[in-house]
């Protein structure tokens, strides 16, 4: 991480580390991920769903994919260091393959990040609440024709005013995809892709959208949060933002 890439994630919204943990290890992942589907890899006629979630991966190949140390060393330059948490397992992963149907889950959108008491839907409020970054790791090859995930780049900076007005208590992400959505529109659009061992450390309120799988080999992806050891701060005496935090007081026209 230097200070060109520091400025595309504050400009952007997201930074792709190339090579962020071994191909080997992408590879490891990759089969347990298999096996967690029980489809079979050479027949395609098994593949009977667009989408097969699976859950959080605590094997000791995700755990080392999670936390290699150029990993690490991003974290500490986007979120502060001692203000993240290691992850020792990888989760949700919407491995998705190609298939005539389509997907139900490929509309813009910003993450939740908390279930407030009470609630059914997560929700995500101004500061961010319990998620530090959203990552994406690559544990196939990934081209346009991959079903990557589309990124509306620079959208992290529509999204604080979106979600000011809710204050604290924050909203549901179903309540808030239409109007993250409407508030983006303008922006460019990019693709996830990349090889297996890159990662996308994108800006917690970046907006973002699956699409369907028109091609022919499966992706296989993680998206977890990064989740922090204190919360965002976006008034601190000190001064001392995190580029997360420097992003989201620029979307809300605090910073130039």
């Amino acid at each position: 991480m230097d200070d060109e890439m520091v400025e595309r994630f504050l400009e952007d919204g997201f930074v792709r580390i190339e090579g962020a943990f071994p191909p080997r290890v992408a590879e490891d992942c990759a089969r347990l991920l298999w096996r967690e589907t029980g489809y079979d890899p050479q027949d395609p006629g098994t593949w009977k769903d667009p989408v097969h979630w699976v859950a959080a991966m605590a094997q000791g190949p995700f755990a080392a994919a999670a936390n290699s140390p150029v990993l690490h060393e991003a974290f500490d330059v986007l979120v502060g260091a001692g203000r993240w948490v290691p992850r020792y397992a990888l989760g949700s992963f919407p491995l998705r393959f190609p298939h005539e149907e389509e997907p139900d889950d490929a509309g813009w959108h910003v993450e939740g990040s908390y279930l407030p008491e009470g609630a059914t839907l997560w929700h995500t409020n101004v500061r961010s609440r319990d998620r530090a970054l959203l990552m994406l790791f690559l544990f196939s090859e990934v081209t346009e024709t991959d079903a990557p995930t589309r990124i509306r780049v620079g959208s992290h900076l529509d999204v604080p005013p979106v979600l000011e007005p809710y204050g604290e208590a924050g909203a549901s992400f179903l309540e808030l995809g239409p109007k993250v959505d409407a508030a983006s529109a303008h922006r460019p659009q990019a693709y996830a892709t990349g090889r297996p061992g890159d990662v996308y450390l994108c800006h917690p309120f970046l907006v973002h959208a699956a699409q369907p799988h028109h091609g022919t080999r499966p992706r296989f992806m993680a998206q977890p949060p990064l989740s922090p050891a204190q919360q965002v701060e976006l008034d601190r005496a000190d001064g001392d933002y995190s580029a997360v935090e420097f992003a989201i007081r620029r979307g809300l026209s605090r910073e130039g």
